[in-house]
Protein backbone atom coordinates (compact mmCIF):
# COMPACT_ATOMS: atom_id res chain seq x y z
CA UNK A 1 0.00 0.00 0.00
CA UNK A 2 1.61 3.05 -1.29
CA UNK A 3 -0.73 5.92 0.21
CA UNK A 4 -1.60 6.24 3.92
CA UNK A 5 -5.24 5.57 3.27
CA UNK A 6 -4.86 3.00 1.24
CA UNK A 7 -6.49 0.76 4.05
CA UNK A 8 -9.41 2.64 4.01
CA UNK A 9 -10.70 1.95 0.76
CA UNK A 10 -13.38 -0.37 0.53
CA UNK A 11 -12.10 -2.29 -1.95
CA UNK A 12 -9.18 -2.98 0.88
CA UNK A 13 -11.72 -4.33 3.26
CA UNK A 14 -12.21 -7.93 4.40
CA UNK A 15 -15.49 -7.33 6.36
CA UNK A 16 -17.37 -5.54 3.20
CA UNK A 17 -17.53 -8.81 1.38
CA UNK A 18 -18.48 -10.83 4.25
CA UNK A 19 -21.12 -8.22 5.06
CA UNK A 20 -21.93 -7.67 1.46
CA UNK A 21 -22.52 -11.10 1.33
CA UNK A 22 -24.49 -12.47 4.00
CA UNK A 23 -26.63 -9.55 3.49
CA UNK A 24 -27.44 -10.55 0.06
CA UNK A 25 -27.62 -14.39 1.06
CA UNK A 26 -30.09 -13.46 3.76
CA UNK A 27 -32.21 -11.78 0.80
CA UNK A 28 -31.77 -14.50 -1.33
CA UNK A 29 -33.51 -16.98 1.78
CA UNK A 30 -36.26 -14.60 2.00
CA UNK A 31 -38.73 -15.90 -0.58
CA UNK A 32 -38.19 -19.41 1.22
CA UNK A 33 -38.79 -18.29 3.97
CA UNK A 34 -41.65 -16.53 3.34
CA UNK A 35 -43.60 -20.12 2.68
CA UNK A 36 -43.19 -21.25 6.08
CA UNK A 37 -43.69 -17.64 8.47
CA UNK A 38 -40.16 -17.82 9.12
CA UNK A 39 -37.47 -14.75 9.16
CA UNK A 40 -33.93 -15.39 9.06
CA UNK A 41 -33.28 -15.06 12.55
CA UNK A 42 -36.26 -17.06 13.39
CA UNK A 43 -34.88 -19.97 11.47
CA UNK A 44 -31.34 -20.24 12.79
CA UNK A 45 -33.13 -20.20 16.11
CA UNK A 46 -35.32 -23.05 14.80
CA UNK A 47 -32.15 -25.27 13.01
CA UNK A 48 -30.46 -25.13 16.43
CA UNK A 49 -33.75 -26.56 18.14
CA UNK A 50 -34.27 -28.85 15.46
CA UNK A 51 -30.88 -30.19 16.76
CA UNK A 52 -30.87 -29.78 20.04
CA UNK A 53 -35.00 -30.24 21.50
CA UNK A 54 -34.35 -27.69 24.25
CA UNK A 55 -31.82 -25.59 25.84
CA UNK A 56 -31.70 -22.47 27.55
CA UNK A 57 -31.46 -19.00 26.08
CA UNK A 58 -27.51 -18.20 26.98
CA UNK A 59 -27.16 -21.37 24.63
CA UNK A 60 -28.73 -20.79 22.02
CA UNK A 61 -27.63 -17.02 21.89
CA UNK A 62 -23.89 -18.89 22.21
CA UNK A 63 -24.79 -20.63 18.87
CA UNK A 64 -25.88 -17.80 16.87
CA UNK A 65 -23.82 -15.55 18.36
CA UNK A 66 -26.95 -13.37 19.13
CA UNK A 67 -27.48 -11.61 22.83
CA UNK A 68 -30.55 -11.97 24.88
CA UNK A 69 -31.61 -8.62 24.06
CA UNK A 70 -31.77 -9.70 20.05
CA UNK A 71 -32.90 -13.13 20.97
CA UNK A 72 -35.62 -11.99 23.17
CA UNK A 73 -38.65 -10.78 20.67
CA UNK A 74 -37.17 -13.69 18.09
CA UNK A 75 -38.42 -16.33 20.97
CA UNK A 76 -41.47 -14.33 21.87
CA UNK A 77 -42.44 -14.61 17.94
CA UNK A 78 -41.73 -18.12 17.50
CA UNK A 79 -43.59 -19.34 21.03
CA UNK A 80 -46.85 -16.99 19.67
CA UNK A 81 -46.34 -19.16 16.63
CA UNK A 82 -46.39 -22.23 18.46
CA UNK A 83 -43.02 -23.85 17.61
CA UNK A 84 -40.95 -23.70 20.68
CA UNK A 85 -42.06 -23.31 24.75
CA UNK A 86 -40.66 -20.53 26.79
CA UNK A 87 -40.16 -20.92 30.92
CA UNK A 88 -37.67 -20.34 33.84
CA UNK A 89 -36.48 -22.99 35.58
CA UNK A 90 -37.42 -23.72 38.72
CA UNK A 91 -33.63 -23.95 39.96
CA UNK A 92 -32.65 -20.36 39.13
CA UNK A 93 -35.88 -17.82 37.40
CA UNK A 94 -33.24 -15.98 35.67
CA UNK A 95 -32.40 -18.60 33.83
CA UNK A 96 -34.96 -18.94 30.25
CA UNK A 97 -35.49 -22.72 28.90
CA UNK A 98 -36.73 -22.81 25.30
CA UNK A 99 -37.95 -26.38 23.93
CA UNK A 100 -39.45 -27.35 20.61
CA UNK A 101 -43.26 -28.53 20.31
CA UNK A 102 -44.78 -30.88 18.08
CA UNK A 103 -45.52 -28.27 15.97
CA UNK A 104 -42.11 -26.74 15.52
CA UNK A 105 -41.27 -30.14 14.63
CA UNK A 106 -43.44 -30.54 11.85
CA UNK A 107 -42.20 -27.05 10.62
CA UNK A 108 -38.90 -29.21 10.35
CA UNK A 109 -40.61 -30.95 7.70
CA UNK A 110 -41.43 -27.68 5.42
CA UNK A 111 -37.96 -26.65 6.12
CA UNK A 112 -35.69 -29.75 4.84
CA UNK A 113 -35.59 -28.37 1.12
CA UNK A 114 -34.36 -24.89 2.06
CA UNK A 115 -30.71 -25.52 2.50
CA UNK A 116 -30.55 -27.47 -1.12
CA UNK A 117 -32.67 -24.85 -2.64
CA UNK A 118 -30.14 -21.94 -1.86
CA UNK A 119 -27.43 -23.90 -2.87
CA UNK A 120 -28.23 -23.71 -6.18
CA UNK A 121 -28.35 -19.62 -5.64
CA UNK A 122 -25.12 -19.33 -5.00
CA UNK A 123 -22.84 -19.40 -7.65
CA UNK A 124 -19.69 -21.39 -6.37
CA UNK A 125 -18.54 -25.42 -6.73
CA UNK A 126 -19.13 -27.55 -4.20
CA UNK A 127 -15.38 -27.92 -3.20
CA UNK A 128 -15.14 -23.97 -2.99
CA UNK A 129 -18.57 -23.39 -0.37
CA UNK A 130 -16.45 -26.29 1.36
CA UNK A 131 -13.40 -23.96 1.77
CA UNK A 132 -15.09 -20.84 2.22
CA UNK A 133 -17.14 -22.74 5.39
CA UNK A 134 -14.36 -24.04 6.82
CA UNK A 135 -12.54 -20.18 6.91
CA UNK A 136 -15.61 -19.09 8.24
CA UNK A 137 -15.94 -21.06 10.59
CA UNK A 138 -12.39 -21.00 11.66
CA UNK A 139 -12.97 -17.14 12.07
CA UNK A 140 -16.21 -17.46 14.27
CA UNK A 141 -13.75 -19.91 16.14
CA UNK A 142 -11.40 -17.32 17.01
CA UNK A 143 -14.82 -15.14 18.16
CA UNK A 144 -16.06 -18.11 20.64
CA UNK A 145 -12.46 -17.68 21.98
CA UNK A 146 -13.16 -14.48 22.77
CA UNK A 147 -16.43 -14.33 24.49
Amino acid sequence: MDNKYDALKLENQLCFPLYACSKEIVKKYKPFLDEIDLTYTQYIAMMVLWEHKEMNVKELGSYLFLDSGTLTPVLKKLEQKGYITRKRTLKDERVLHVAITPEGEQLKEKAVEIPQKMSCCLCIEQEEALQLYQILNKVMDSFREEL
